[in-house]
């Protein structure tokens, strides 16, 4: 019931980031004087709708996604009167492209000639496009602002918390996880290293964190070292002799570091509050890292089509679609964590998610909102050009001829969409195991 009740939860939080991001684009429109007939959270036939005004706001059955309908997106042909389009088409993709100006068309009424999308100010356009990504993003900061200062995070301390009397392969372990007279001891229990000891010295250099601490032994590499401690209140010196191993770097996931320093213990985790400049870091860094991924982005999706087909493993960090983050959510809440990390994870993943939707539509392609941000753009920068130049002022910008490459890309959507929903159910991202 929990786990039905997770991804409930996930959903609804999902369902309400796409609606604020059409709100972010609702907004400067109405401000713009922009006519917006429609405002739709999903696709497909409608579930529920009421009009205010000149807009129908709506709910749809397929949750995949929102918009609002504004007029006049398409400009007429260059050639033509503005507020006619000629019917003759010559090709299919130039008949594609004229149907469409016609679509387009039929939804400016007398009186509307003012209020097309088309007509306004380049700047007003970005601003437009821009503020559904906007809202992702600011969505995103409050979320993270609310788990970080909140509820806090979980920060590593140089308290001792465990000390293992043997090292292990991760294989070994798993084969037999207790210490035999054939396994090596651990340098930590061989030095006399006990649970509740502090570490505040490696080699003679004061290491007040834990990460100074780790970094410090890291670099030391193999062989004796001066261990400085507190212990009940007393200042200790232990003299351990630290192997060598190779580990995952500090700096670069997935990178392994040859023949670093060893010394077995594991810290204390205590819950602190953080200021508004840890969610600043985190904004940047998670901003940083989906930046990445996104530009890696064809490469994980054949990831994702090995998962699908070949039963590779999913990768985590990986694309998941609507049902892979319900799954998420379900996972979440049948945990048996304490309610409130459940509620802290659960905010954390929607913060994330809202900043990877806002990444992702910054993409300057069409239909994503970065394809019309790059065309109004481009419509400042040829008419500065012009006035400096002293050239006649260009007409707008005619997106209706990238309309075939829209639909293409559309379509590349729609099967990565189909591609994950099939991978979410068949080999689901899971966050334990």
């Amino acid at each position: 019931m929990s786990w039905l009740f997770g991804i409930a939860v996930f959903f609804f939080g999902l369902m309400a980031s796409i609606a604020l991001h059409e709100v972010g684009h609702l907004v400067p429109a109405k401000l713009f004087g922009v006519k917006v007939t429609q405002y739709m959270v999903g696709f497909g036939p409608t579930m529920w709708s009421r009009r205010r005004g000149e807009t129908e706001y709506g709910v749809k059955w397929i949750p995949l996604g929102g918009y609002i309908r504004m007029i006049g997106m398409l400009p007429p042909r260059p050639a033509d009167d503005p507020n006619k389009l000629r019917a003759v088409s010559t090709g299919p993709w130039r008949a594609l492209i004229e149907n469409a100006r016609d679509v387009a068309l039929e939804e400016v009424k007398p009186g509307d000639e003012n209020r097309v999308f088309y007509r306004k100010p380049w700047w007003q356009k970005v601003i437009v496009m821009a503020g559904g990504p906007a809202m992702n993003f600011v969505l995103a900061f409050v979320l993270f602002a609310v788990v970080l200062m909140g509820f806090g995070v979980g920060v590593l301390t140089n308290r001792v918390d465990s000390v293992p009397k043997c090292v292990k392969t991760t294989a070994e372990y798993t084969k037999n996880p207790e210490c035999t007279s054939a396994d090596q001891a651990s340098p930590a229990a061989a030095a006399g290293l006990r649970p509740g000891d502090v570490i505040v010295s490696v080699a003679g250099k004061s290491t007040p964190t834990w990460e100074e601490a780790t970094r410090a032994i890291r670099g030391h590499g193999a062989g004796p070292v001066a261990i400085g401690i507190t212990r009940g209140g007393q200042a200790v010196t232990l003299n351990a002799t630290l192997i060598a191993q190779d580990r995952e770097s500090l700096d670069v996931p997935g990178k392994i570091e040859k023949g670093v320093g060893y010394l077995g213990v594991s810290p204390t985790t205590v819950i602190e509050r953080q200021g508004i400049g840890s969610v600043t870091t985190q904004m940047w860094n998670l901003t940083a890292a989906t930046a990445g991924s996104l530009a890696r982005f064809p490469e994980k999706m054949v990831g994702v089509w090995n998962a699908a087909f070949s039963g590779e493993e999913r990768d985590k960090n990986g694309p998941i679609g609507i049902i892979g983050a319900g799954r998420i959510g379900g996972e979440i809440a049948a945990s048996s964590a304490p309610l409130e990390n459940k509620v802290a994870t659960f905010i954390n993943l929607l913060a994330g998610f809202n900043l990877a939707i806002g990444l992702f539509n910054l993409i300057p392609l069409l239909p994503l909102d970065g394809g019309h941000i790059a065309g109004g753009l481009w419509e400042g920068l040829k008419r500065a050009f012009a006035r400096v130049t002293r050239r006649p002022t260009p007409g707008h910008v005619d997106i209706a001829k990238a309309l075939p490459l829209t639909y293409a890309i559309a379509f590349v959507m729609v099967i990565m969409a189909g591609l994950l929903m099939y991978a979410d159910l068949v080999n689901p991202v899971r966050l334990a195991g």
